[in-house]
């Protein structure tokens, strides 16, 4: 009786990890990335809710390619991803805001702009395409530069340069910058081989990449910083809807403890990459407030013209960043 009570139990025990639900969620990046573990606490936390729900991760582009995830995300194809919103600028012109230089400076200012009616804006247009935020979050990131520091616009006149993002090559251009695009990974053998004076990127790839071997002068994310990438965590809006009220509660809680963990980490790593740069015998030079101004003010004769000019309401929803201070 004992062996038949206990494989009654077992079997109550198999029939309800079957019945739980199963959510896809798919990211770029390794497991030991940040945004990788945002996406484990939350699915770390909502198991240990007991409400039914399972989120299985797809790390490294496994399931999508790196800007593929968007539309498969808004066509119930793929349930959750952690994703750089302007990587899907191309579908929706509005999430270029999102990676905009001048408009964020520090990671308290973009916990604001998170929770801005800026924001409500752009989760509006996201409505609208069946996708709903559980996460928000920005990183940051600096320049790094062989022919002397780069703080302000004038210090790129006659730079080759990689910028991230075509609002930031259309700035750096406008100071007289020459630029180079490529792909992250492809920036440490730029610099090595002459192709590249100097980037623009996240303070994560300055790290990962190791590109303190090859760069004489950092420009860190410190209390001011010029370069921030808006990359939440996403979850397909009618998915969501379709969960029980214990399982989106239970998601939504684990959302929020993530998000506060989020902008934890990303002062971190700012930090973090800066002490690599400074131990690997790197100069160091933040960037003033005077120099971020001075950033701004050309953006809003190359960058900005230029968004608005391409996106419906563009100007309306730049003042609506701008706005937050």
């Amino acid at each position: 009786m004992k062996h038949l009570l206990t494989a009654s139990a077992l079997a109550m025990l198999v029939c309800g990890a079957a019945g739980a639900e199963t959510l896809k969620l798919s990211h770029q990046w390794a497991e030991g990335d940040v945004r990788h573990q945002v996406a484990q606490m939350v699915a770390d936390e909502v198991k240990a809710a007991n409400v039914d729900l399972e989120i299985q991760i797809y790390p490294n582009q496994t399931l999508f390619k790196a800007r593929e995830q968007y539309t498969p995300l808004s066509r119930g194809q793929l349930d959750m991803t952690i994703f750089p919103l302007s990587y899907a600028g191309g579908q929706q012109p509005a999430y270029n805001l999102t990676l905009m230089p001048g408009l964020v400076k520090n990671h308290d200012h973009a916990a604001r702009l998170s929770a801005s009616p800026f924001m409500a804006d752009i989760e509006e247009i996201m409505a609208g395409d069946d996708v709903k935020t559980l996460v928000h979050g920005y990183l940051a990131g600096g320049f790094g530069s062989n022919k002397g520091c780069i703080t302000k616009p004038e210090d790129v006149k006659g730079v080759t340069i990689r910028a991230a993002g075509k609002s930031f090559e259309e700035m750096l251009a406008g100071a007289g910058a020459s630029i180079s695009s490529m792909a992250s990974s492809e920036i440490y053998s730029a610099l090595q081989t002459g192709v590249l004076d100097a980037t623009n990127t996240s303070s994560e790839s300055f790290l990962s990449y190791r590109l303190y071997e090859q760069l004489k002068c950092y420009t860190p994310a410190g209390d001011t910083a010029l370069w921030f990438m808006y990359q939440p965590l996403l979850i397909n809006k009618t998915t969501f809807e379709g969960l029980s009220a214990e399982q989106q509660k239970a998601l939504t809680d684990a959302s929020a403890k993530a998000e506060a963990w989020y902008l934890e980490q990303a002062k971190a790593g700012d930090a973090i990459t800066t002490k690599a740069f400074q131990d690997a015998g790197v100069e160091i030079k933040e960037m003033t407030q005077a120099d971020f101004d001075a950033w701004r003010e050309l953006a809003k004769t190359t960058s900005y013209p230029s968004f608005v000019a391409g996106t419906p309401n563009g100007q309306a929803l730049l003042d609506a960043a701008l706005a937050i201070e």
